[in-house]
């Protein structure tokens, strides 16, 4: 049997609420991220909103000599990592550096930063453009600024799984762990709303060209149109528990009992998706069977068919309205590699309260779906297990089991 793997440290970078407490207030609370754009004119746009973060000053937050060496993703995932960092109660003194690493997952690199300075490049000439751009783009600095700003020289890495890609980085924190690492910083934080990273965005056709922010990204439901892209994530930090009481850490907020990511059949196969192997797989993983899972935090695409591939995935596993399943993204967007860990987050938060959040503003699941989608209010429920999946484009699946510490 492994050594059981557990959260000690919980950051949250979202939409509607920098902080732990802030972001699960608002998602109690139904408050949306969710609006228009305004870091750039969207006008000509076919899609004009986004899951902003607006009340983020990296000054505030981060030394003056981070700043020209960062892009907006880095930054908050610099945040986040303090923050959970810091809930962990880890020093220099209480960690040697070699038994600390960070595994984070980044979808989208630092399209902000980059872009600034291609601009610089071919208007003014290569001579402008800042020495960071050599690796303030890369989807792997957000491993290494936070490995190197918190002196954590043990086993790293970075993956890209589009939105699985979270989970993945999580999943691989927790084998890291498992192999002897003490602890690792892990998580995913993407950012993209600069005119040209929307754009990519948009090229997906998956997202909403709704104008109504209360009504744009609806996952489950009969009017759903797309999804939101937004922008954030969260960092975790997680250990071997034996090390994590050993140290004194403050508390233990859950455990990563399962983990499992399946890769979906080329488009034309006969073979279904992935999805519910994944699922099946990281239950098995943790130990448990379908009835013990307590709740579902979805994918949620917000595309119908996307929707309802989920929804045979999750009836197949647990059958018809047998587990109930909430996408509490729908508040914020899709975050890409942020998606995964924040739901995680929010399945902490759910085992630690009773509570489970409702899907923003879905109300109407078609009912050949066969869910019991949490929707209008939150609902009280005791949770031990809550089972978290995520897909990103082009096929990958990922799914992680987090349980009661």
């Amino acid at each position: 049997m492994s050594a059981r793997t557990v959260i000690t440290g919980m950051g949250v970078a979202a939409p509607n609420g920098l902080g732990v407490d802030r972001y699960w207030k608002a998602v109690l609370g139904g408050t949306t991220g969710i609006g228009p754009v305004t870091r750039f004119d969207a006008t000509d746009y076919p899609s004009r909103l986004a899951g902003q973060i607006d009340d983020f000053t990296a000054a505030d937050h981060l030394p003056g000599r981070l700043l020209p060496q960062t892009d907006v993703s880095t930054r908050l995932g610099l945040a986040a990592a303090d923050w959970a960092i810091a809930d962990a109660g880890i020093d220099a003194e209480t960690v040697p550096d070699y038994e600390m690493g960070v595994v984070t997952s980044n979808a989208q690199g630092g399209f902000d930063f980059t872009h600034r300075e291609f601009h610089k490049l071919w208007s003014k000439g290569p001579e402008f453009v800042s020495v960071y751009e050599s690796f303030a783009w890369f989807y792997a600095v957000n491993t290494g600024q936070i490995s190197i700003r918190n002196k954590m020289r043990g086993p790293s890495a970075a993956l890209v799984g589009e939105q699985a890609g979270g989970l993945d980085a999580i999943g691989h924190a927790r084998r890291t762990v498992q192999r002897g690492t003490s602890l690792v910083v892990s998580g995913g934080v993407d950012s993209a709303l600069d005119p040209w990273g929307y754009a990519s965005q948009l090229a997906s056709r998956r997202v909403t060209t709704a104008t109504d922010p209360e009504r744009a990204y609806l996952p489950f439901d009969v009017h759903a149109s797309g999804y939101v892209p937004g922008e954030g994530g969260a960092i975790l930090v997680i250990e071997d528990e034996a090390s994590a009481r050993e140290r004194g850490a403050p508390r233990i907020h859950g455990a990563i009992s399962g983990y499992a990511s399946t890769f979906d059949p080329r488009p034309d196969s006969e073979r279904p998706p992935g999805l519910r192997r994944a699922a099946e797989l990281a239950i098995a993983d943790a130990g448990l069977t379908p009835g013990d899972i307590d709740v579902v935090f979805a994918d949620g695409a917000g595309v119908a068919d996307l929707d309802r591939a989920e929804a045979d995935a999750v009836t197949a596993v647990f059958g018809r309205r047998g587990v109930p399943v909430t996408a509490p993204k729908a508040l914020i967007g899709r975050l890409y590699a942020g998606g995964g860990p924040v739901d995680v987050v929010a399945a902490v938060m759910s085992i630690r309260d009773g509570v489970v959040p409702a899907t923003g503003r879905t109300g109407e699941v078609p009912d050949e779906y066969g869910i019991d989608l949490v929707t209008g209010e939150p609902r009280t429920l005791a949770v031990r297990h809550a089972l978290v999946l995520a897909r990103g484009r082009w096929g990958f699946n990922s799914a992680v089991v987090v349980s009661a510490p």
